[in-house]
């Protein structure tokens, strides 16, 4: 198949690409603004495969998205491309709806004008999957889990212009009969993961001496899946999904932060021990919570599992394992990053109450 992925130069993009080109003979059209969390280096491995092809733009450019489905003529349009940092959407939430919700829009309208364009059986095969997140839910007690029917109830600028998307796409695809899949994944971790987000914003700053920051007590609970793992769903979404429906995607990993923190510092007195001797969990500092923060996360991922036979192969240990050792072995790709953008200073503090 072609498949159009946008935002293939983030974190998810671009472990979705790196899989399509290593592990399959579908053909890869990657389309992403590189913003600042765009790293194209994230995809050197790939990047001479007579099967990927990269164009710089912006998926609310509703000519360039035109054309490039008029050329390329994707089976498949997996959209990735978001703004994704709750602490950023609460500085600065104008670009989350730009790009969330007005890239969405667009994307769509053009999807939709192409996938009316084709003769069958390429109208019947055509798929838009919309790639999105468990925040649009909201928020857990301690028990119970997210499920594909749970009512939305995002609490922060980024959920809430994620929640925005998916029901943009629904409506896509009932209104207009565009075939349509979303998924909704837990928070993602693992190689090539940008600097800003928790699990590599620890392991650096612990290399680097700096203090460890928690936010709150620690105790939010998020379900952690391993990147490399969700991009396989992905892939038995889009391949064998059925349109119209919704799939939930989580890694069975539920971890309060401080516990994700401690793991991290566990794996890294291990693999490369402090100078002093001391241990690197010494560096954890409570800081301030983030306003609105939910305070748990949790995915059921029995209908992708049941229907289209997935379920996450890594788990938490092993895949903390394999990352820390992935940053320590690949300062070559993070070290740049921080050189030239400014990507470990803390963010969201606009939106604490004085």
């Amino acid at each position: 198949m072609r498949i159009l992925v946008t935002g293939g130069a983030g974190f998810i993009g671009s472990a979705l690409v790196r899989h399509l080109i290593a592990d399959s003979d579908h053909e890869v059209l990657n389309l992403d603004k590189l913003t600042y969390a765009g790293v194209l280096e994230s995809l050197d491995e790939v990047a001479a495969s007579p099967r990927y092809r990269f164009v710089q733009g912006d998926v609310c450019d509703g000519a360039l998205v035109a054309e490039l489905l008029a050329t390329f003529r994707p089976d498949v349009v997996a959209h990735l491309a978001a703004e994704s940092h709750v602490d950023r959407s609460i500085d600065g939430p104008g670009e989350f709806v730009q790009t969330n919700v007005v890239g969405t829009f667009t994307m769509l309208q053009q999807a939709l004008g192409y996938w009316r364009s084709l003769e069958e059986p390429a109208q019947s095969s055509f798929r838009f999957h919309h790639i999105s997140t468990d925040e649009v839910f909201g928020s857990l007690g301690e028990e119970g889990y997210f499920l594909e029917t749970t009512p939305y109830d995002p609490r922060s600028p980024y959920s809430a212009s994620k929640a925005s998307s998916d029901h943009l796409v629904r409506a896509w695809g009932h209104t207009y009969g565009l075939p349509v899949l979303v998924t909704n994944c837990s928070n993602n971790y693992g190689p090539y993961h940008f600097p800003e987000k928790l699990i590599p914003l620890i392991i650096i700053r612990a290399l680097a001496g700096e203090p460890l920051p928690v936010y709150g007590d620690g105790s939010n609970v998020r379900d952690w899946l391993y990147v490399e793992d969700h991009v396989k769903a992905l892939r038995a979404v889009f391949e064998r999904g059925v349109p119209g429906e919704t799939y939930n995607v989580g890694g069975n990993a539920e971890r309060r932060n401080i516990e994700v923190v401690q793991a991290i510092c566990a794996e890294l007195d291990r693999l490369r021990p402090r100078a002093d001797g001391q241990p690197y969990a010494s560096q954890i500092t409570f800081v301030a919570d983030r306003p609105g923060h939910d305070q748990r996360y949790a995915i059921d991922a029995t209908k992708i599992r049941s229907e289209l036979g997935w379920e996450p192969r890594m788990t938490f240990e092993t895949g903390i394992a394999a990352t820390v050792a992935w940053y320590l072995d690949r300062d070559d790709w993070w070290e740049p990053i921080l050189a030239r953008r400014d990507a470990t200073r803390r963010r969201g503090v606009s939106g604490m109450k004085p």
